[in-house]
């Protein structure tokens, strides 16, 4: 895998008008089937603030070994697993949690239980939504999953928000311009780093990607390959998807925009 002579992305900070940049990481780890000590290595390099996780472990176990990975990465689990069929979130201890949920999606006979991982997070005076998701191979059940993508966005209750993950779509594809005609395409923003996710051995198309409500700035957003720490020996090894790496500058909310009294989710 060639690597990409990159800018650094700006680092975690508050500004001093409240506003709040983030890292934020989208990552299809494959269950952890892989090397999963180069995985907590390109995660720790990151430095990100929520890791969007695609296909994290669902079966025996599976909270011990995403516990394990967010203890490697200097990260906490925030939501989903196996209580979402397969998305998850993690995050820094920068990030205070307001609330969680884990949605199970339609089951469509004969294909694979999708659901999405989400949660409400405050850094600072920035309150942000975030979503992760990992959506069908099949092309009407992926495009119904986008609707309802946007429609648990715009319910959290937020005035801004990020998702992210595996689309199993490609940005020409039905699903992938529906999320891009709602929201913005992070890496169409503000382009760093790689384009291409899949695969590692052989990047050739992006189906991985990170979206952002209109009212965030994208200060850069792409595959991390040349970006200090990050070996591209640890990305072959870590899985069968390149990761996605957006920094964001999260607007402060004012007092009492957005609010809404909603319970704790799972």
């Amino acid at each position: 895998m060639p690597t990409s002579p990159t800018r650094t992305l700006p680092n975690s900070r508050t500004e001093p008008d409240g506003s709040a940049v983030i890292r934020v990481l989208s990552y299809n780890i494959r269950s952890m089937r892989d090397d999963t000590d180069a995985l907590a290595r390109v995660v720790a390099a990151c430095e990100p603030d929520l890791v969007l996780v695609q296909e994290a472990p669902r079966f025996f176990r599976w909270r011990k070994k995403l516990a394990r990975l967010a203890r490697a990465s200097d990260l906490v689990m925030l939501s989903g697993g196996g209580t979402a069929s397969g998305p998850a979130l993690l995050c820094s201890l920068r990030a205070t949690v307001e609330r969680t949920e884990d949605v199970l999606l339609p089951l469509t006979p004969g294909l694979h239980r999708r659901g999405f991982a989400t949660a409400v997070v405050r850094f600072g005076a920035a309150r942000l939504g975030v979503l992760s998701c990992h959506l069908s191979l099949q092309g009407e059940e992926r495009y119904a999953q986008g609707g309802m993508l946007l429609d648990r966005l715009a319910g959290m209750g937020v005035p801004h928000a990020v998702a992210g993950g595996d689309l199993n779509d490609r940005p020409d594809g039905r699903t992938f311009r529906r999320l891009a005609d709602g929201l913005q395409d992070c890496w169409a923003t503000a382009p760093w780093g790689g384009e291409q996710t899949s695969t590692p051995a052989d990047p050739h198309q992006r189906i991985d990607a990170l979206f952002a409500t209109p009212g965030i700035q994208v200060l850069g957003c792409g595959v991390p390959l040349g970006h200090p720490g990050v070996r591209d020996e640890d990305l072959r090894a870590a899985t069968d998807h390149l990761p996605v790496l957006a920094a964001l500058r999260v607007p402060a909310q004012a007092r009492g925009e957005g609010e809404q009294s909603s319970p704790s989710g799972v």
